[in-house]
């Protein structure tokens, strides 16, 4: 940094430093890539699940979250059903769109197919 600096003190106490716009413009851009590495390191350390592509697609897409999960953990409505401990036909109605299930039931859901609430709605 080679750019003219002036230092503006208050009681003896730097305060404030007037850079050139360039100067500052060019500090951040530089700060904004520094934010995108922080969120790219902090992205990459997250030690979740890699979730495959084509599964991510469907969900983006707008296939049912609970039948793109079940399947995806290779899993029939019956057995997601017992594993669960709720009703077949209650996991048919929500993957259906005819119910959005209650919490209880989500979490109950979510907890046997190993997934965050958040997830499934």
């Amino acid at each position: 940094m080679s750019a003219k600096i002036q230092i503006i003190e208050r009681d003896g106490v730097p305060e404030y430093a007037v850079v050139p716009f360039d100067e500052f413009d060019r500090l951040r851009k530089l700060a904004e890539a520094m934010e995108d590495i922080r969120a790219f390191d902090t992205a990459m350390a997250d030690e979740g699940e890699p979730v495959p592509q084509a599964i991510m697609q469907r969900l983006v897409d707008g296939d049912p979250p609970l039948r793109v999960w079940r399947e995806y953990r290779g899993l029939t409505q019956a057995q997601l059903a017992q594993q669960a401990g709720v009703d077949k036909t209650y996991i048919s109605q929500i993957e259906s769109g005819r119910k959005t299930g209650s919490v209880k039931i989500l979490r109950q859901l979510a907890d046997a197919l190993e997934v965050e609430l958040d997830d499934l709605v």
